[in-house]
């Protein structure tokens, strides 16, 4: 059986009674944290962009752009929503060989599932499964280093889940995974040097897509095969050869994988985490930090590779390059006693204030640090020198919202209200959270849509 196709039973054959009650709680965190990200960037630019292209696409199978009335296709509406998800860099993150922010399907699972008038069990389903393929994914290959974009699992995983949402059977899913693979491959150059608007939107276009494939495939679409092991295939083209035993998944043998999976308690790169907290603690120990004469800091080689090598990182130009700085994002910590979205805005990436701090912050790889990452930490170190000569050094290993170090449903609903209540109302944003806390009730996902118009 090709890979494909053994994906596609897999996706079809979990029922909801195959999740324990932490795989659903833990899924239910995960849609309210995403959401929450989503709400808080409803009046971004980059957002306002991709909004007002969807506004001019209609469907007989309609789904709603989140903040909104508005009605567009499900594809339209996955890349707007799934972008609204991923903007601030706020969302979850999965970390393996490959990185990932698997709540990004969410883009695809939600107004597919609304397009379908299907209810809450069926959207919690449809993405704790997508988490499942595309953790599983990023645990088989990296292909980071071979110059493509994380995204690309996304393709399989948005693929699935919007053609179980649909109703597909395993021949027509097994089609939907090789047409949304096929055709839309992205490279990683959206997350090197300068970052553009487009690095917040890789994903929801590859959730437009694995939509898309899922519609064609509906209708008797078929597309290349076999994608994976093919002669100039996925293998051969972008990962490598690899195996999934699908009997160790989530439902099977396995537990799922949506509960090794991170909430972000900065709006910061993933990597970047532990370093905040690191800032933070030698911010109180220093007390006045104009004492300060540079600093250092020590990263695992993703912290390194991703944050700190590009020169831009000195100098970011773009909100994106902004909070994938490891030396910006450990300044502003320093100079603000905090890190919110704030802390990306113009006027302050372009301080020349800040940026004279910033110049005086080195960035290392540690292989100490390397041989934890990801099974036993994503730590940073950080020593800052003082005028006087001294030093002081703080290293975290594990940040707060890790599985080792969990966020409680108090910080993750805190976190819900300070994104959304200045758009939804204190009573809406708290009315949202009671419907999502309940989703497995919902017969509607319609219901969610309508609870979350600004």
């Amino acid at each position: 059986m090709v890979l494909a196709e053994d994906l596609s039973r897999y996706f079809l054959s979990v029922k909801f009674g195959d999740l324990d009650g932490k795989t659903v709680s833990e899924a239910k965190r995960r849609v309210i944290d995403a959401l929450g990200c989503a709400i808080g960037a409803f009046r971004e630019r980059p957002i306002e962009i991709a909004r007002s292209v969807a506004s001019l696409v209609s469907s007989k199978e309609p789904a709603t752009l989140l903040g909104t009335r508005r009605k567009t296709s499900p594809d339209m509406a996955a890349f707007v929503n799934g972008f609204m998800v991923r903007y601030f860099d706020f969302n979850d993150t999965y970390l393996s060989k490959e990185p990932a922010h698997p709540s990004d399907n969410l883009g695809a699972c939600l107004p597919v599932a609304e397009a379908e008038g299907k209810g809450g069990k069926d959207l919690l389903l449809s993405l704790i499964l997508a988490y499942e393929i595309q953790c599983r994914l990023c645990d088989a290959a990296d292909i980071r280093h071979r110059g493509w974009d994380h995204v690309n699992y996304g393709l399989v995983s948005t693929a699935l889940a919007s053609g179980r949402l649909m109703g597909l059977d395993v021949k027509r899913s097994t089609q939907a995974v090789n047409i949304a693979l096929n055709g839309h491959i992205a490279m990683r150059q959206v997350r090197a040097g300068e970052l553009s608007m487009w690095k917040g939107a890789s994903f929801s276009n590859a959730a437009r897509n694995g939509v898309f494939a899922a519609s064609l495939a509906r209708e008797g679409m078929t597309g290349p095969s076999p994608i994976f092991e093919g002669e100039m295939g996925f293998f051969r083209q972008v990962s490598g050869p690899f195996t999934l035993d699908v009997e160790s998944f989530g439902g099977r043998k396995g537990s799922f994988k949506i509960n090794e999976t991170y909430i972000k308690y900065w709006p910061a790169e993933y990597h970047s985490q532990t370093a905040v907290w690191a800032a933070l603690e030698l911010r109180r120990k220093v007390g006045d930090v104009g004492r300060i004469q540079s600093v250092l800091i020590e990263s695992h080689e993703a912290g390194y590779t991703i944050l700190g090598k590009d020169p831009e990182k000195w100098r970011p130009e773009t909100k994106e390059t902004a909070d994938h700085s490891l030396p910006y994002i450990v300044s502003m910590a320093l100079l603000e006693g905090k890190i919110d979205n704030s802390t990306y805005s113009p006027r302050k990436f372009r301080d020349s204030r800040v940026l004279d701090f910033v110049s005086r912050v080195e960035v290392k790889e540690d292989r100490r640090l390397t041989e934890l990452y990801p099974q036993n930490g994503i730590a940073n170190r950080i020593t800052v020198r003082l005028k006087d000569g001294s030093t002081l050094t703080e290293e975290v290993i594990v940040p707060k919202g890790h599985p080792k170090n969990p966020m409680t449903d108090e910080e993750v609903e805190a976190k819900f209200l300070r994104l959304t209540k200045r758009f939804l109302g204190e009573e809406g944003s708290r009315r949202a959270l009671r419907l999502l806390w309940s989703l497995e009730d919902v017969k509607d996902v319609s219901d969610i849509v309508s609870a979350l118009v600004v």
